[in-house]
């Protein structure tokens, strides 16, 4: 093992590396206009996500004192100066950016005007629609009769309004702008091409709210709070875990804050009264911003001008195995299926379950549910197969962070229907993406089974790329019944003879898998791997694969997110090559494939190698064993490697090169992996 220093990056840095990606997306002008600003918000959507739960982390960790040792080796304070370091930095290139983008807009005759851009008949619009649309929602609070500055919400926007009187004292206001019930984005009439956000809707409107008093002028300044995300569950054994985790949701957001965005244009005199009242604030929490806060709120920008500002998005295809109305329980008997998203249908999961809650033959369905869509379809099938005499158990992950509402409002509909609600497993998050179907025939139970590295969710299923493998395979659903019975009665940790399962074996697995690879390289042999992820941050398995690459096993790697092994370094990793890559869809697949001495081993799995899904949740990767989908799998991610327009080089330096390659074509890999799957003929005859 080679004795180089600095042999991991830090994974704060690298997630922002990662976010750099998004904002390098948000920059490219070869994406259209509109999806441009639309990775705008993704990435402040991104950042805000930072700080809620990294940087909050950080914090606790500086508070307690924890020492370097216990934090990775790494002196959190030194993390901290980093992270705000390239933040600062990213946010100057943010702001730039969305400079670049308003000229852009006006170059294709579309405008974001503010309140001072306005012509009457437009002017006439705004307040019209202010009184009708706006104002029921606007509560001023002022600030020279309250003692304590007012509460601020986690993540809302708030506009603090400076009543000017050169004759009397000044009056400061504070408002919280509705964005939450009402559109961020106005079109103004006729043209459709203008648009003025609701903040500047509010300052155009300042006189309709304060015409009570007499003032000469008004001046508006964006602040935005972000708090702490983390849950912190109490140890009251008296308490069901849905009470502690309602609990916990609302205590979130009365969280401790962790940055005060203002805007950079506010006078001083304010921004002292902000300092004096919000004393808990220290100098580094404090952000000079921009006009406009959350601009997460970008994502749902208005659908006007062109169509060719937009991304064309091709239509979802039919698995060629599943488009004969046939029944897909017996389509899954003859073969193992393969689907991928959000390039093939996710329909013929709703239809599984569908099919299941109607046949006589089913007697029970198992799954797990992690984030479902907020009107969740699979849940329905779910009622309805309980409707239709089934017996239905539903493990619930409550602890699906920003989704514990919506799945505790969730699980409570299933148990209102009948269903068995486990939530989760005590100490263990549960990630997997399982469902089972128990069906009787020839007088015993038979199973079918879904495994996938993505969730039970329609809605992401059309931009998210994510694989199920359906298989009624004895034994796969063998061990998928064990997990099953983990869930149902901890003690029973099962014992799995074909799936990884965390936190069971699949640590233990997978280095024995990568220590194969080393003894095949020393041997001369056939020795390669090729691993698909979104977060690489495990320190023992980094370890264990910079040895692999020493010993000479070439390693392929397609890391989303965060990447804290560094690649091609001399000494260290030369024959470990790595990329991200960040497209219009979001790379969320687990793909793990061994050389295994010229018999590959191909995984899908629901769990990306950190320390936390192999040891601290309930994770499965299930092997491939059909021929005929190793070669598809192994296809697609050859495709992704061929990539030369949306792939990043991730090494040392941070800096995001593309990967251009030696060929002189474009290949965008998530579009030729949509021809590829389009071309795919049927595997049944």
């Amino acid at each position: 093992m080679s004795t180089v220093k600095n042999t991991l990056i830090n994974r704060e840095i690298s997630w922002l590396s990662f976010n750099a990606r998004v904002l390098q997306e948000a920059n490219d002008a070869t994406v259209p206009l509109l999806e441009r600003i639309k990775f705008l918000g993704i990435y402040s959507s991104n950042r805000d996500e930072f700080y809620r739960v990294r940087v909050a982390t950080i914090r606790r960790i500086i508070k307690a004192g924890v020492k370097p040792k216990e934090f990775a080796g790494q002196n959190p304070k030194l993390v901290m100066e980093q992270i705000l370091k390239v933040i600062t930095k990213q946010q100057e290139e943010f702001e730039q950016t969305y400079q670049n983008l308003l000229r852009e807009l006006e170059k294709n005759q579309i405008y974001i005007v503010n309140e001072t851009q306005l012509n009457e008949e437009q002017g006439a619009f705004v307040q019209a629609y202010f009184k009708e649309q706006v104002l029921p929602f606007l509560f001023p609070i002022m600030l020279d009769n309250v003692v304590d500055f007012p509460w601020l919400r986690d993540r809302a926007i708030y506009l603090i309004i400076k009543l000017v009187n050169p004759l009397k004292r000044d009056k400061l206001a504070l408002v919280e702008i509705p964005s939450d019930k009402i559109s961020r984005f106005l079109v103004l009439p006729k043209l459709n091409k203008h648009i003025i956000l609701l903040d500047d809707v509010i300052r155009f409107c300042l006189k309709d709210m304060f015409f009570h008093f007499n003032y000469d002028f008004a001046e508006a300044y964006a602040i935005k709070m972000t708090r702490d995300a983390e849950l912190n569950i109490e140890n009251d054994v008296s308490k069901s875990l849905v009470k502690k985790i309602s609990e916990s949701v609302k205590l979130r957001k009365k969280g401790d804050p962790v940055r005060l965005e203002v805007d950079e244009n506010m006078p001083a005199d304010i921004l002292r009264f902000i300092r004096k009242k919000l004393p808990i604030l220290k100098s580094e929490n404090f952000i000079m911003g921009g006009r406009y806060h959350n601009t997460v709120d970008f994502i749902g920008f208005p659908k006007i001008g062109a169509p060719e500002l937009r991304y064309k998005m091709p239509p979802a295809l039919d698995h060629p195995d599943l488009s004969n109305n046939e029944s897909l329980l017996k389509v899954i008997r003859k073969r193992d299926i393969l689907l991928s998203y959000p390039y093939q249908s996710y329909l013929p999961i709703i239809d599984l379950l569908r099919e299941a809650s109607i046949d006589p033959k089913v007697k029970s369905i198992q799954i797990t549910l992690y984030r479902v869509a907020r009107n969740s379809n699979v849940v329905n099938a779910l009622i309805n197969a309980i409707k239709n005499g089934k017996t239905v158990t539903a493990i619930v992950e409550l602890q699906a962070r920003f989704d514990e509402e919506q799945n505790i409002y969730w699980s409570n509909r299933l148990q209102e229907e009948g269903a068995k609600v486990i939530y989760g497993v005590p100490g263990l998050k549960a990630h997997t993406k399982l469902f089972l179907i128990e069906r009787e025939e020839n007088g015993k139970p038979n199973y079918y089974a879904h495994i996938g590295t993505g969730n039970f969710n329609e809605d992401t299923a059309r931009f998210y790329c994510d694989h199920s493998l359906l298989t009624s395979n004895k034994k796969i659903t063998h061990d998928i019944v064990e997990v099953f019975n983990f869930y149902s009665d901890n003690y029973k940790t099962g014992n799995y003879k074909e799936l990884m399962v965390s936190p069971f074996n699949m640590r233990k697995k997978f280095i024995a898998l990568i220590d194969r690879e080393i003894k095949a390289a020393k041997e001369k042999g056939e020795a390669w791997m090729f691993l698909k992820m979104n977060n690489l941050v495990d320190e023992e398995i980094i370890n264990k694969l910079y040895e692999a690459g020493n010993a000479g096993v070439k390693i392929r790697l397609i890391v989303r997110s965060i990447c804290s092994l560094i690649a091609g370094k001399p000494g260290l990793s030369e024959n470990i090559e790595a990329v991200s890559i960040v497209d219009k869809y979001l790379e969320h697949s687990r793909v793990y494939v061994f050389a295994n001495s010229g018999k590959p081993k191909y995984y899908i799995a629901s769990a990306d190698l950190m320390t936390r899904n192999l040891d601290y949740r309930s994770e499965v990767a299930v092997p491939i064993l059909d021929e005929t989908l190793q070669a598809e799998l192994q296809q697609i991610l050859e495709i992704q490697w061929a990539g030369n327009t949306k792939a990043r080089i991730l090494d040392s330096t941070q800096e995001n090169s593309y990967k251009k390659g030696n060929s002189k074509n474009k290949v965008r890999a998530q579009d030729e992996i949509y021809k590829f799957l389009k071309n795919k003929k049927s595997s049944l005859t």
